[in-house]
Parts: C-alpha cells; sequence; structure tokens
C-alpha cells in the first residue's frame, strides 16, 4: 500500500511555533518515529511538509538586507525550505529506520507546481505572508516589486496569490525514486509555484500554494492509495467553539463539502484540509485522513478511533453504513 502523509508545521517547529535550526531538528525527530514504524510495517512512503515558518524566517532575512542585496523571489524562498527539510527529513529518517534495523533509502525532490498564469489570485493577491512592516520599511520592498497592503494600526503586510495547483511537474522523477526503493520526500510547501510560458519555457513565480491542496494533487499522481494529513489536532469538528462541539468521524466527499458550505472549517486553517481530502478520494484515492500528528500510524492501519476525520468514497462510505 502506498500512503503519502502531509506534515504540517507542528513537525517541524517547537511546541510554541518557534523555528529555530534545533527546534527544527528535534520536532522533525520526532514525526519520523511513526514515519518509520510505518516503513518497517512494509509501507510504500511518501513525504510532503509545510513551510510557512521557514519561508517566513526568510521574508525576515530579505526585508534586514534589503538595503544590502536584492530580496530572495519567493519561488526561490519554496526552493531553499524543500532543501533544507528535505535534508533534516532524510537524516531523522535514516537514523529511525537504522534503529529499526531497516536498509530503506531516503531522497528528497526539489519539486515544482505548474500554476495558471492566468490565475485570478495574480490580478488581485490577497494571501498574506511574513510580517508587519511600518510603511517605511514596506515602502523599500514595494519598489522591489513586492505587494504590500495597509492593515491599519498593526501596520502594512506583504500579500501574494495563492493560485490552484494544476500539475506536480517532478512527479515523474519522485515515481522513479520509488519504484527504485526510496522513501521519498517531495512536493514541500505545496511545490514551488511555476508557470509555462507560450513558448513552453517554464518559470518561477511569486505565489504560494497550499501544502494540503499541493498533497492531493501529487498522492494521486504517485497513486497513493490513502493521504494523511497530519496537523496540530486529531481531527475535524463541527460548532468549533461552541457548546455543540462535536468530532467529524467518517463521511463522504459529499457530507464533508456540505459540512464546509456550512460554514464549520476555518479557510485559513481546517477547510483547505477538508477540500483537499475530499479532492483525492474524489480522483481515485482509497481514503483520505485528517489527525494529529501521532496518530499518523494509526490512521494508515485504518484504526484511529472516532478522533480522527476520515472521508471515504461514497460506496464504501454506504457499505460501512450497512454493517453498522
Amino acid at each position: 500500500m502506498r500512503v503519502l502523509i502531509a506534515l504540517g508545521g507542528n513537525a517541524m517547529t517547537s511546541a510554541d511555533g518557534r523555528a529555530r535550526p534545533g527546534d527544527q531538528i528535534a520536532a522533525v525527530t520526532v514525526a519520523m518515529e511513526p514515519v518509520a514504524d510505518l516503513v518497517a510495517a512494509g509501507y510504500d512512503v511518501v513525504l510532503t511538509h509545510g513551510n510557512g515558518p521557514q519561508v517566513g524566517n526568510l521574508l525576515v532575512k530579505n526585508e534586514l538586507a534589503v538595503a544590502v542585496v536584492p530580496p530572495v523571489p519567493l519561488d526561490w524562498c519554496g526552493a531553499q525550505t524543500q532543501g533544507t527539510i528535505g535534508f533534516i527529513v532524510i537524516d531523522a529518517l535514516e537514523r529511525a529506520l537504522a534503529a529499526r534495523g531497516v536498509r530503506r533509502r531516503v531522497a528528497a525532490v526539489v519539486t515544482r507546481t505548474l500554476v495558471d498564469a492566468a490565475d485570478p489570485g495574480f490580478a488581485r493577491p490577497t494571501k498574506p505572508i511574513g510580517r508587519y512592516l511600518p510603511r517605511d520599511e514596506a515602502a523599500v520592498l514595494i519598489d522591489h516589486g513586492e505587494t504590500w497592503e495597509d492593515r491599519g494600526a498593526r501596520g502594512w503586510r506583504r500579500v501574494v496569490a495563492s493560485p490552484e495547483p494544476l500539475e506536480v511537474l517532478d512527479a515523474p522523477a519522485a515515481a522513479a525514486l520509488l519504484a527504485a526503493g526510496f522513501v521519498v520526500v517531495a512536493n514541500g510547501g505545496g511545490g514551488i509555484p511555476v508557470v509555462r510560458e507560450p513558448d513552453g519555457e517554464v518559470r518561477g513565480v511569486e505565489a504560494v500554494i497550499d501544502k494540503d491542496l499541493g498533497a492531493a494533487l501529487l498522492g494521486r499522481a504517485l497513486g497513493a492509495d490513502v493521504l494523511v494529513i497530519a496537523t496540530d489536532v486529531d481531527g475535524a469538528v463541527l460548532g468549533f467553539g461552541t457548546p455543540h462541539e462535536r468530532a467529524v468521524g467518517t463521511g463522504d466527499v459529499g457530507t464533508l463539502r456540505g459540512y464546509a458550505a456550512e460554514g464549520h472549517f476555518a479557510s485559513g486553517s481546517m477547510g483547505p484540509k477538508i477540500e483537499a481530502a475530499c479532492r483525492f478520494v474524489e480522483r481515485g484515492g482509497r481514503r483520505a485522513v485528517i489527525t494529529s500528528l501521532g496518530r499518523i500510524a494509526d490512521a494508515v492501519r485504518a484504526d484511529a478511533g472516532g478522533a480522527a476525520t476520515t472521508v471515504l468514497p461514497a460506496d464504501i462510505t454506504r457499505e460501512v453504513a450497512g454493517h453498522a
């Protein structure tokens, strides 16, 4: 069975959200324990990951150094963080596998994701990234071609496009490594956003791709059976923050999309995860699970319990209900 595990930011930062090098290494070391258990049990594993805190750190360096060197473009930030996080994951997973007596090679692929140059997000960027700055500091970065918005008392904040991911261009490289027996890390941060020019040339663009939507796309490109979206909660809930709050257990795509339409899932957090899980199943995946980092192995083995949110194809959901 092939499993794609999408690691959230909590897998690569300390409990308080700090992303110093030592914090990241320690967090990834913990995250790789259940992953190593799955590899040792014979599962074919692909990993992808978020990169928000790491890109945020690079943006701060851009701001501090803007008077000395030109800012590094956002697609370069994505590529750099894919390389750094991939390196940390390789080291940690190889150590965990060796401790289990498992000899498996691990590889990280710098991965590009194709988006449409005509995506509406490019005409009016809305995705906020990085920290707030005073007007005069933001003005320097605006002079370098960045888009910043006045957010009132808190200051100015950069906004970028968050286009729809269309194709993981380097999925064939990841597939070749999987076929050769590697555990593969790919498409970190949703992939490096690129567009294709009329002459066929590919170029990077200033954008942010949702990591979970990118994971769903990668999962189907690589023929994954199960998608596990690992986050900092056990699963999705209805009526979040109200006295009627309850966990979302197992449901089909229609049910989960219905909950989303009712406004149960925030657009900046659980909403994209629910959408990614639904897309994965709609496009042929057997099962998608949203759960906490510590429940990854249970989620893959389908015994994570009611705390995890599991999305199944409608026909399988009906079959499960008929045997209840």
